[in-house]
């Protein structure tokens, strides 16, 4: 059957998508022989499929050999990918390029790498248009803007560039580009990991409604259980390349039968705060009183220019021993205000004191003392960590810029490796040989290597999946135990702060809209703002222990499906 052919089949109840006992091998070398090994499952009209499992158990694989977009020396070497009964393998470049687009399209996680920086977000959804039809012009303007509008984005966005849109933007163009030949199957890599509660909820809702409109299948890959809580008709939970459980999201969330998919939902943080011991009278660690900062952009001799209000009055307080959470959307200033703390920003007025210094007045050369009681880690390592360095004297150059020798910065690095679960002799790899989770420890373990009082956490697990990141959290509570460190932890995630945090502060907007103790904050909300990030947060009616009611019809009967 040709895939011309495929395009005249009905739309019928069955499945769209099929993979039979795919196998993809990876190259010699790697860590295992196949990225997937014999998984099976089925994609029908108007589903939405979840695809879930920890970094490294073949799902973005199992995209990629749908798309025919396998990295170089990997490669399909068992099963079949049916597209109405064509096996899309076995399809020339020439005829896989028809089927891009045109009947499986694809939204990826990082829509900033995948948008060209170059051209405006309307030329780029255009080009689908240009590419695979014979329409004129003014007929591709008009479907531009027709679909920037079913994805919830002004026409005049037609015009901007990717690096003028935001997070939630670019990922509406992005769905709008996939959609834009309205294809049988759209496979959603990922797509809300990076965004915050209210960012990640509309996009949710924009897929299930544009799938509900179109019956679309839709494959979706997450490590978010809350997102599959939310969107998903039925869950493949994959594990070291292979399909461990299959079935409809209510079972599998409810009844997981999998040692694997029990272990992965007990790693989700429940959203109710666990109790904690208050710590009375405990000395201020750090003060942050009137804080602003304002950015200011383009325009010529200050004419014209776009003035933003990052942070507006900012105050709050972390005491010695406790973790500060600071929660909001994106361009609320959370992240600002951290980098505000550790002077990488300069505060335009206001006080950051610890103890009797304040950081926000102390000149460059007082710094490089004073910065030692306060360090960061930051959201992304991979990006943090110098990849030419190796992990030992990343984390060894802190104590060695303070004048400490190298020998024993090194013998200190080894220590800290040990102490952050990693072990000593890893020292001479490079940050690229480590997993995301492992160069999250290595962060920890060069903020930790200058005995800071504060540690500042700028959403330091964001994006790691549920098993990590449960692990992370772990570690910062016995090291902030252990050390007795002070956290200023910031994070979009409530999930997250809930279990993390003593007190949590919520900021709109560069302003502080609420604050207390985390258990108050989130049981009994006094801000509206803070109710709606609450009510936001995906599959927040379900968590681990409690059950899931099946919130859309079961899905028709379909083939049988080989069972792991």
């Amino acid at each position: 059957m040709s895939v011309a052919q495929a395009d005249a089949l009905p739309m019928a109840d069955g499945p769209v998508l099929q993979l039979n006992a795919l196998s993809v091998r990876l190259p010699p070398g790697a860590e295992r022989s196949h990225a997937i090994a014999e998984v099976s499952f089925s994609l029908s009209r108007n589903e939405i499929l979840c695809l879930v499992g920890e970094s490294g158990s073949g799902k973005s694989m199992a995209a990629g050999a749908i798309m025919g977009l396998l990295p170089p020396g990997v490669k399909v070497d068992g099963g079949r990918i049916e597209l109405h009964g064509v096996d899309l393998p076995s399809l020339s470049e020439a005829q896989m390029r028809k089927v891009r687009g045109e009947q499986v399209a694809m939204v990826f996680q990082e829509p900033m790498t995948a948008l060209n920086p170059l051209h405006a977000i309307g030329a780029q959804i255009g080009e689908m248009f240009r590419i695979h039809t014979g329409l004129t012009a003014g007929d591709i303007a008009q479907r531009v803007s027709t679909l920037l509008g079913e994805v919830g984005l002004p026409p005049a966005m037609a015009h901007a560039y990717p690096h003028e849109l935001s997070g939630g933007q670019r990922q509406r163009a992005m769905i709008a580009m996939a959609l834009a030949l309205e294809p049988q199957v759209l496979i959603a890599d990922e797509p809300t990991t990076a965004l915050d509660v209210t960012t990640q909820a509309q996009i949710l809702r924009l897929i299930r409604d544009l799938q509900q409109r179109k019956g679309t299948a839709v494959l979706f890959i997450t490590h978010d259980f809350g997102v599959v809580a939310e969107i998903a008709d039925r869950v493949a939970v994959m594990q070291h390349g292979r399909l461990v459980e299959l079935g409809p999201a209510a079972q599998v969330l409810n009844a997981p039968q999998h040692a694997y998919t029990r272990q992965l939902i007990a790693a989700v943080p429940p959203l109710t705060p666990p109790p904690r011991k208050q710590i009375a009278d405990a000395p201020v660690a750090l003060d942050i009183a009137g804080v602003s900062k304002v950015f200011r952009t383009g325009g010529f001799l200050g004419r014209g220019a776009r003035v933003t209000q990052a942070l507006d009055d900012v105050s709050m307080q972390l005491m010695r021993g406790a973790t500060l959470g600071v929660v909001g959307e994106s361009g609320s200033g959370k992240s600002t205000l951290a980098r505000c703390v550790v002077r990488l920003l300069d505060p335009d007025s206001g006080h950051i004191r610890i103890g009797d210094i304040d950081l926000a007045t102390l000149s460059r050369r007082q710094l490089r003392q004073a910065t030692r009681r306060v360090q960061m880690v930051f959201q992304d390592p991979y990006a943090s960590l110098n990849p030419r360095r190796r992990a030992g004297e990343l984390v060894a150059q802190g104590p060695m810029a303070h004048g400490m020798g190298r020998a024993d910065a090194m013998a200190k690095a080894r220590a800290l490796f040990e102490l952050v679960g990693l072990d000593a002799a890893s020292i001479d790899r490079y940050p690229h040989e480590f997993s995301g989770g492992q160069r999250q420890r290595i962060g920890l373990a060069r903020a930790l290597a200058l005995e800071p009082e504060i540690l500042v956490a700028d959403e330091p697990v964001s994006a790691l999946d549920v098993s990590v990141q449960a692990q992370v959290l772990r570690l910062l509570a016995d090291l902030k135990a252990r050390l007795g460190l002070s956290m200023l932890f910031v994070t979009h995630d409530l999930r997250v702060a809930a279990q993390i945090c003593d007190h949590v502060v919520v900021m709109r907007a560069g302003k502080v809209v609420e604050a207390g103790v985390a258990a108050d904050v989130f049981t009994q909300p006094r801000h509206a703002y803070t109710r709606e990030l609450i009510d936001a947060i995906p599959g927040r009616d379900w968590s681990a222990g409690s059950t899931l009611q099946p919130a859309f019809p079961a899905p028709a009967p379909r083939l049988q499906e080989a069972t792991p």
